[in-house]
């Protein structure tokens, strides 16, 4: 993929946040049934994935979700610049970390992969708009202020658009949403473990569905 700047990036963030109220958080840990997984969040109305580089299936997993008609899939937790390839290789169209460090911006800037960067202080949301960004993820979100934070931070630094992940629920979603600074939030509560290991779909797809029909 050709290089691509702060503001493409920053843009092509923005339309993925668009695209539905919430972006699953998936921690993939067999790679048995993945594409179904992923195939049963795209029918709930949840097309944006993201799989966490925090098992060793991750990048397999992403490789299987890639092939979902209507599926986007990005690559979570990445930390370094080799990170950063091996998700790009395996087929992610986009990347999430928990924080931001320069070498790993300018690793996802060299491979073309719109890196949506964590900040958790306004100096450190600052620092990313002082390069260009100007959509964050905001991490971890419950335990860094919540809603009532990023509230706050609306005023002095409105340029700034979130996606708050870090202890997100159905049950607090809403406040996020109702953020001038936020257009979607990341959350793991529409895939849980249980129903994976359950191979309970139709339940995935309802729990997906149901999310989107409450926060929209």
């Amino acid at each position: 993929m050709p290089k691509i700047s702060a503001k493409e990036t920053s843009d092509k963030n923005l339309e993925i946040c668009m695209i539905a109220p919430v972006i699953p958080v998936l921690i993939i840990n067999e790679i048995d049934n993945v594409r179904s997984l992923g195939e049963a969040l795209v029918a709930g109305g949840l097309p944006v994935l993201e799989v966490t580089l925090r098992t060793p299936y991750a990048l397999e997993a992403i490789a299987e979700m890639a092939k979902i008609k209507g599926g986007i899939v990005g690559a979570g937790t990445l930390i370094t610049p080799n990170d950063v390839v091996n998700a790009v290789n395996a087929g992610a169209t986009f990347g999430v970390s928990p924080g931001a460090t320069d070498q790993l911006i300018d690793a996802c800037q060299d491979a073309g992969l719109p890196l949506l960067a964590g900040s958790s202080s306004a100096s450190e949301a600052m620092r990313l708009l002082e390069k260009g960004y100007t959509v964050q993820k905001f991490f971890p979100a419950e335990a860094a202020g919540g809603a009532t934070f990023l509230k706050s931070l609306s005023s002095p630094l409105p340029q700034i658009t979130f996606c708050p992940t870090g202890g997100v629920s159905l049950l607090n979603a809403k406040d996020y949403l109702a953020c001038s600074n936020v257009k979607c939030v990341g959350g793991s509560w529409v895939a849980p473990n249980e129903a994976i290991l359950k191979k309970d779909w139709d339940l995935i797809e309802q729990l997906a569905s149901e999310s989107v029909k409450v926060l929209s």
